[in-house]
């Protein structure tokens, strides 16, 4: 098959979920010998979509990459005045205004739709990442009904996701490539519709880690710790987790856990010798860290899938995950592997289990592993996302 992904960034040094699920989905379906190409932008932060690529073709990673000119960065002052008015405010919200609500929330890249609407005919499916931006958006409404559409919408019961403007999103594609059941539900609750889909999931390869090696660099000795990886931003749940950390400690002086955050720190993390912040790490660094956990803590709101959580369960680690949120929720009851918290007192109920019995967390660790072996191996997954964009491709021409 010939297959166009569109995304609002692309890049191989770009950490985004949506950005990854895009990039290993792109670069796989070319290994399993499809003509796979990129449209996406020049940006590389999501802060201000500011170009910092280069416009025209590249390859990366054996696909295509189309990169085209953000029109104009994010306007800080300006997006967040509106966001403010028409996500978190209340009063009337209409059409024309959310319509500027995209285009400040961007990336804005007219040229991408241009070139959409000239080349997008020579592909059997256009495949759009991620709900929210306007790339996607733009891009469904410009090809909706001149060629097979499906689209990835990483959705979460998010404050966004209530403005009429996404009743348009999430008509337009032909079928729906899901992560997790719980997307399922969300889509049917908000938008009143059974959505042709399939349940395709993320996979997960599993590579070899060292975790003494983890533990030397970054002065842990045999100190157990509870992980931390991703974005270390309030949005994610991270602030809350080091103040339950930090909680935790209070009340237990003489239990030598320390608390791991492995990613960029957005937020002012306390400099204690129990709390570790590494910064931005490599794969493998990644992988070491996840290897030696005594459990990953997934502590956001907001998640379509959470690879991060697959990949602890790959390395047979057990989780603590956001009780409120239903996709995290959803993988503990499937998975037998995690223990979700909705309170400080859970959350130190469930720390408390774990350095009580590590056993348990061994064996909680072995069942997230059998589930990832049963339901997310990147075989598995790709099997059933093949066939879904064969089907549409199919009845989409059909139809015509």
């Amino acid at each position: 098959m010939r297959l166009l992904y569109v995304v609002q960034r692309y890049g191989d040094t770009i950490a985004g979920g949506a950005e990854q699920h895009c990039r290993e989905m792109a670069e796989r379906m070319a290994r399993r010998g499809h003509h796979v190409e990129v449209a996406t932008t020049c940006a590389k932060s999501y802060v201000d979509w500011a170009n910092a690529y280069e416009p025209g073709e590249s390859f990366v990673g054996g696909v295509l990459i189309h990169r085209f000119r953000v029109a104009a960065p994010r306007e800080s002052t300006r997006f967040n005045e509106l966001n403010r008015r028409l996500v978190r405010g209340r009063g009337s919200r209409p059409l024309f205004l959310q319509k500027e609500w995209m285009r400040e929330q961007g990336p804005w890249s007219p040229d991408l739709v241009t070139w959409l609407e000239r080349d997008a005919k020579r592909f059997d499916c256009v495949i759009c990442f991620t709900y929210l931006y306007w790339t996607t958006w733009a891009a469904l409404d410009a090809l909706r009904g001149l060629v097979p559409l499906v689209l990835h919408p990483t959705v979460h019961d998010e404050p966004p996701l209530r403005l009429s403007l996404f009743d348009e999103v999430f008509h337009a594609p032909d079928a729906f490539a899901l992560s997790a059941p719980e997307e399922l539900d969300l889509i049917r609750s908000r938008f009143g519709f059974d959505p042709p889909c399939e349940v395709v999931g993320i996979g997960v390869e599993v590579g070899t880690a060292e975790p003494e090696r983890f533990r030397a660099a970054y002065g842990l000795g045999a100190k157990p710790y509870l992980l931390y990886v991703g974005r270390i931003d309030e949005g994610k749940g991270a602030l809350a987790l080091v103040d339950f950390f930090v909680a935790y400690k209070e009340r237990h002086p003489t239990d030598d856990l320390a608390l791991v955050l492995v990613g960029d720190d957005l937020i002012q993390i306390p400099e204690r010798d129990d709390i570790v912040v590494t910064g931005f790490v490599d794969y493998q660094t990644r992988d070491d860290a996840l290897a030696g956990a005594l459990a990953l803590a997934q502590p956001s709101f907001f998640e379509s899938f959470s690879m991060i959580l697959t990949e602890a369960f790959a390395f047979a680690r057990p989780a603590l995950v956001q009780g409120k949120c239903e996709v995290l929720n959803g993988h503990a009851q499937r998975s037998n592997a995690a223990i979700p918290y909705d309170s400080y007192a859970e959350f130190e109920s469930a720390v408390e289990m774990f350095r009580d019995d590590p056993a348990l967390a061994d064996a909680m660790g072995a069942a997230g592993r059998a589930y990832v072996e049963r339901e997310y191996t990147w075989d598995a997954v790709l099997d059933r996302y093949e066939a879904l964009l064969e089907r549409t491709a199919r009845l989409v021409k059909d139809d015509v």
